[in-house]
């Protein structure tokens, strides 16, 4: 009898140990393998490509990390982020050609974060007033900002015509040009247009946005009260409300947060790309529940952090480049993700069936 004591906590420990760790040696793992078999995949240029295609899924998983501790999900997100992304690319076009460019940008974040908080509190309303399960609710607000987003773009996406914008969500802080030296925020001045193909851009603005927000988010999830609140809302429903958690009011405003970090993400997508597609957020759906799963947020709440999800998202995007440096269908992605997933679930469920024994 206790020697199948100690081979349970053994079992125990070894399995939890793993949980933890394996997205990093799996993370690891792809980027020897990819490093050897793949020409250029180490290099500067293609770090910072792997991490500015990263930067739109990230920030959407944030707030799909705190849906998913507090034990819902948000299949909302894709499409709030195209809706934001539709209605922000519109006011920026109405604004006068002589306004600053920081003036656009927050006037179209700002339309886009409206327009995105109301889908979150309708959302949350539902979920945390109404009883709606977390799975039906944001799937009929999928379909609402679907069809918002496709009616108020004609179906097309929306060109900006703002000066400066595609700089902007494709720049850079720093610049090196192997003559005319380092600058700061913009390219050294005076080079030719033959010269340019010479100059290299570090850490891109869009990494830069990312990583604040990440920062921000990983500090409020462990670090405040709201942070523990989620946790225990995840955990124990029932147990939080007895604990005087005021469940209902931190629900609705998880579901906001989500909402807001869909409509921000829309918002650097237009930046990036000049224009706002309903779409733009169409295949971001599995990519940020299984970046979240993958960094170890557990399906059932009460677990996971943004740091797990950014081991999560850096799989996902690492695999996406390596298969294209390694000129691999594309499609295989969707497939190599998928059994990510399924290994991830394996082990969480494998942890919480340990836990109760």
């Amino acid at each position: 009898m206790r020697l199948q004591t100690v081979e349970l906590r053994s079992s125990r420990f070894w399995l939890d140990t793993l949980s933890k760790i394996w997205a990093w040696l799996f993370l690891l793992g792809m980027v020897a393998f990819f490093s050897v078999a793949g020409d250029g995949f180490l290099t500067p240029f293609n770090i910072q490509a792997i991490l500015a295609n990263m930067a739109i899924l990230m920030i959407i998983a944030i707030g799909q990390t705190y849906v998913i501790i507090s034990g819902g999900i948000d299949l909302s997100v894709g499409w709030v982020m195209g809706m934001a992304a539709v209605i922000s690319a519109t006011v920026m076009n109405r604004l006068p050609e002589s306004s600053p460019l920081w003036l656009v940008v927050l006037s179209g974040l700002f339309a886009g974060l409206l327009a995105a908080w109301i889908a979150g509190l309708v959302n949350g309303i539902l979920i945390a007033r109404l009883n709606v399960p977390p799975f039906i609710a944001t799937l009929g607000m999928f379909g609402i900002a679907r069809g918002i987003g496709f009616l108020l773009s004609g179906g097309m996406p929306v060109p900006i015509y703002v000066r400066g914008l595609g700089f902007l969500g494709n720049g850079f802080l720093l610049y090196h040009h192997p003559t005319a030296g380092w600058s700061f925020l913009s390219p050294p001045p005076g080079l030719a247009q033959a010269e340019l193909r010479n100059l290299t851009g570090y850490f891109p603005f869009v990494v830069i946005v990312m990583l604040v927000l990440l920062v921000i988010a990983h500090i409020i999830l462990s670090r405040t009260k709201f942070g523990l609140h989620t946790y225990a809302i995840g955990g124990n429903k029932e147990a939080a409300m007895r604990a005087g958690i005021p469940v209902a009011r931190r629900l609705v405003a998880i579901y906001l947060l989500s909402a807001t970090f869909a409509a921000i993400a829309g918002i650097v997508y237009n930046v990036r790309f000049t224009n706002g597609a309903a779409n733009a957020g169409e295949a971001m759906l599995l990519d940020t529940v299984a970046a979240v799963v993958i960094g170890g947020a557990s399906l059932f709440g009460g677990a996971g952090t943004v740091i797990g999800t950014l081991i999560g998202a850096l799989i996902i995007s690492v695999l996406a480049n390596g298969l294209v440096i390694l000129r691999v269908n594309p499609f295989w992605q969707f497939i190599a993700v998928g059994i990510v997933i399924i290994i991830a679930v394996l082990i969480d469920q494998a942890r919480e069936k340990f836990a109760q024994e």
